[in-house]
Parts: C-alpha cells; structure tokens; sequence
C-alpha cells in the first residue's frame, strides 16, 4: 500500500490529538475536539483549515492564444486581474473532471486550484489542451489555509497591512506574510465570511502556531463536510465526477453555454434534449443521516442514490444530496434511503439548507 502523503502541519496537529484519516492519498485530521463542536466554531467564532492536500498550477502566456481559455468553462479572458472564479475541467461528453478555482494574477498570468485526487489527470488535461505558455505544477511549495468564520476578518487584520473590508467575495490580493509570498483570497467552503490563504509552506508552522495561539480552533475535515452540505456545495467524487455533468449537479448556473469550452458541445445537447437525472437536496425526518450510495425509494421502487450526507448541527436533522431519476421521482413526496441496514425517511429540501 502506498504511503499516504502528510502535510507541513502534520506534526503540530498530532500534537493537538487529532484523529487522522487517508484522504486523497493524504494523511488528514478527521477531527480534534470533535466534529459537531468544530463546525460551531466555525459558524459562530472562527476556525482553521488545512486544506493543503489541493493543488496549485501556474500558468504563464496568451489566454486565448494557448488554447487555456477553451479548455474550461470559466471565460479567463473575461476574468478581471484580482478576481477568481469557479467553474469546470469537462471531458467531451460533459462529465466534470475536476472543479477547480482560477485566480487572475495578471493578463497571462494564472493559479489554478485543483482538487488533490485529480491532480494528476487535471495536469494532463490542461497540457493536452495548451498549445503555448508555461503551465507548472506548483504544489508542494505551497500550504493552503482557511480561516473561515464570523471573527476570520478580526483575527487576520493584524498579519496584513490590507483593509480586508475591502476585500469582496470571489476576490484576492498577493501580498506577503512574514516576509515571504502570500495570497490572500476571499473565499472559503464554508458559507461563513472567511479567507484562503496560499503561503509557501516554509512559514506555514509559523502561521499556524500564530494562528493557535490567537485562539482559533483547528477543525478537521468532517466539519468542513457538513459545513459545505449545509450550504449545498459540491464534493468532487461524490456530487460531481467524470460521468455526472454540471446540469444534472444542478450547477448550470456555472456553465456559460453561449461560449465555447471543451464538453460545452455535450452540455448544450443535453439541456435541448431535456435531462434525465438530477441532483436534489434532502432532510431527513429524525436525526439519522444517510450515507453516501444509500439507495432512494419512493413507492418501493428505486428511483436514485444518495451522493453525499451528513447530519446538519444546525438543523438537527440528516441532510444529503441526492441523485433522482426525473421521470419516476415525485417531489411532492416524501421517499426513503436505504442500504442493507434500514431504511431513513426523507423529503425534498431547497438550497441552502441554512441561510447565511
């Protein structure tokens, strides 16, 4: 078995008792304190993330005349420098190779944020793609932090000489911390007022001791899961991967079907000929939460699978997206999640489940 891979931090949040999963081939705390009170720090103080298992490409040359531009579904060219945004690497048939973030360091200049299992076959794809410039792999230079809560803004104020304030969402600016690079975005996985930092990962124990001892809690990855599901955001492998779209994701509204991209062909077939599938909310009528591939039935016929769930500490009740068949699926009724265990009672929900 291969060994898993381990971030710059891992020592540090041993040290703080974490309980360590494999994750993307990585070695990742699943928790520290505990998973419900890690998700309350995020949502009512501030907490930090270490999601430095993603990857970062850099990309440097003519957008359009590379072929970069068109080999994902964000118009790049129309990006403004300081602004990032979400969008999709899609194969010829409209399946979602990776999401990603690219961030516009300047008019031939890019980041690239990847998911880690996809890293590889996102270099591949990207370079097939290009015929000019430089793309580089850039990861293990950097270490990815989020500090995500409603006191992020108050605890990063006095690392940077920036009004953060000014800073909006979906926004970024390369500055320095501790005399080395950093970009700070604006962004996060959370729903919470939040920011990404991108530090070369020779300060990141630096930054995160600092953090630590200003009094923000370290969390783990099943707070950020139920974080992400109580805002309806996607996790690649479960909601979105090489044979689901970003129209049957219920993520159209990502997609710009007016303007060409590799699987743009795909998508615009698909939404004339009308979907089959889509991919719906749902709570739970106790606390029990479902699992991800527990089946959905209505009517004792199955008609879909569950792509990710968790239990919702706001809510108090299981929350999950799932995918339905459109033609057999009744929204006005409710359903059930099963697996070889039992079975769980649920109805449609809407997005989000919590409002921000």
């Amino acid at each position: 078995m291969k060994e898993l891979l381990k971030t710059p931090l891992y020592d540090r949040q041993k040290e703080l008792n974490s309980k360590n999963v494999g994750f993307c081939g990585w070695d990742m705390p699943m928790q520290f304190e505990g998973i419900v009170a890690e998700h309350s720090y995020c949502r009512n103080d501030v907490a930090v993330f270490d999601t430095s298992h993603m990857g970062e490409f850099f990309f440097k040359g003519d957008i359009l005349q590379s072929g970069i531009n068109n080999a994902v579904s964000i118009d790049i060219e129309a990006l403004i420098v300081g602004k990032c945004k979400y969008g999709f690497l899609l194969n010829e048939n409209g399946g979602v190779i990776d999401d990603l973030i690219i961030y516009k360091l300047s008019n031939d200049e890019l980041m690239i944020v990847v998911n880690a299992s996809r890293s590889n076959i996102d270099f591949e794809t990207f370079n097939s793609r290009i015929t000019s410039g430089i793309l580089e792999d850039r990861s293990e230079e950097f270490t990815k932090l989020d500090v995500q809560g409603p006191n992020a803004k108050n605890i990063l104020e006095k690392y940077f000489d920036i009004n953060l304030d000014e800073l909006k969402f979906f926004s970024f600016v390369q500055t320095e911390l501790f005399n080395k690079y950093c970009l700070l975005s604006r962004t996060g996985y959370t729903g919470e007022l939040g920011f990404e930092l991108y530090v070369k990962s020779d300060i990141a124990v630096k930054l995160w001791d600092a953090l630590i001892n200003d009094g923000v809690k370290p969390a783990g990855l099943g707070a950020r899961d139920a974080l992400r599901l109580e805002m309806g955001y996607s996790l690649y492998g479960n909601d979105l991967t090489e044979n689901i779209t970003p129209l049957e994701a219920n993520l159209g509204m990502f997609v710009n079907l007016k303007r060409d991209y590799v699987g743009r062909d795909a998508l615009l077939k698909q939404k004339e000929e009308g979907l089959s599938r889509i991919l719906l909310p749902f709570k739970t009528t106790s606390r029990r939460s479902a699992r991800k591939d527990f089946k959905v039935f209505q009517n004792d016929k199955e008609v879909g699978f569950v792509t990710s769930a968790a239990f919702s500490p706001i809510l108090n009740v299981g929350i999950g997206l799932a995918m339905v068949n459109i033609q057999d699926f009744n929204k006005e009724l409710s359903f059930e999640l099963r697996d070889n265990r039992g079975k769980i009672e649920a109805n449609i929900a809407t997005l989000p489940f919590i409002k921000k």
